[in-house]
């Protein structure tokens, strides 16, 4: 279901009124006209529902204690939520200085009271539409950033990813006193299965892969195409010991895993180079030296033989 296809029931109103009859009143109308609504006495206790809950309406007095309405809507626009919140402020008072007031607190309509009810839904239809429009808008945001960082594949990060997120994850360790290891593994003899079987079958291998690496590792912990046939794993919080117990883990689990898809079944191997540091990541450590430990690593791997795991810790 896209987000343009939000069925009434799940519109969900806030309603904000210190009186507690105008507040059934008024929750009562909006549950006939198919809203969900959950209910506030002030500013102050809407907020809180509004930071615990995922609102796409809220409709709120002026005049209210704690808290009143003006406040409530300019604290709003200066919070972070979950989704564009439309807000409609009701009030007795209706001279220009009012409405421009209560505008440009943040509120996105203004209606005096008492409030006729098909006027009120009328404007509840505008903002459900600007609601949806934002959702929409924001969830492509999310799209295009989630398609620009992925590798389009396997489904793992790509490279552009890995080298703009690695350095933040090294100077954050580094300025926290934390440890990092990087894995960097290479699927062993990868132009013999593209030659033998196809580059469809290759790329089918490389799926594979990927998904006994992401199953194999921990939440916290991310998987990255650094080129090819080959993959990085981020490990924070891991020495470079504990990373190399893991990336044997992941070698074993790899080689005994047996390719299969459709009429084509063969074993794949991967070599691994670990490296990070024996303890904290100290001040000044670059992605370049680790990156070059690691490659050392898989290098050393293919050399003794592949599917192996070769170690290369940094104090």
């Amino acid at each position: 279901m896209t987000d343009l296809q939000i069925p009434a029931p799940d519109w969900r109103i806030l309603l904000v009124d210190d009186e507690p009859t105008q507040r059934l009143i008024m929750a009562r109308l909006l549950k006939r006209a198919g809203y969900e609504v959950e209910t506030a006495s002030n500013g102050k206790e809407a907020l809180q529902k509004i930071e615990a809950g995922d609102f796409h309406l809220m409709i709120t007095d002026w005049e209210m204690p704690e808290m009143d309405g003006i406040a409530l809507c300019s604290a709003l626009r200066s919070s972070q939520t979950k989704g564009y919140v439309y807000t409609i402020l009701l009030t007795a008072r209706d001279a220009i200085e009012h409405v421009v007031t209560g505008l440009q607190s943040g509120a996105d309509d203004y209606l005096t009271k008492p409030v006729i009810e098909p006027e009120l839904i009328a404007r509840l239809s505008t903002g459900k539409r600007i609601v949806t429009l934002e959702r929409s808008l924001r969830h492509a945001n999310e799209e295009n950033r989630r398609l620009s960082i992925t590798d389009p594949l396997t489904g793992a990060y790509n490279r552009r990813y890995l080298m703009e997120q690695l350095p933040r994850e090294i100077e954050r360790a580094a300025r926290y006193e934390r440890q990092l290891s990087v894995i960097m593994c290479d699927v062993d003899h990868f132009k013999k299965i593209n030659d033998t079987h196809g580059h469809l079958a290759g790329d089918d291998v490389l799926r594979w892969f990927v998904t006994h690496l992401q199953k194999g590792v921990r939440a916290c912990d991310w998987v990255a195409r650094y080129g090819g046939e080959e993959f990085v794993i981020v490990l924070p919080e891991t020495t470079v010991a504990n990373a190399g117990t893991a990336a044997e883990h992941l070698r074993r689990e790899v080689s005994v895993g047996q390719f299969n898809s459709g009429a084509l079944q063969f074993d794949v191997t991967a070599s691994f180079g670990v490296s990070g540091w024996r303890a904290i990541v100290p001040p000044g450590a670059t992605l370049d030296a680790l990156m070059t430990k690691c490659d050392a690593g898989v290098y050393a791997s293919k050399a003794a033989g592949r599917n192996r795991v070769t170690v290369e810790g940094m104090d």
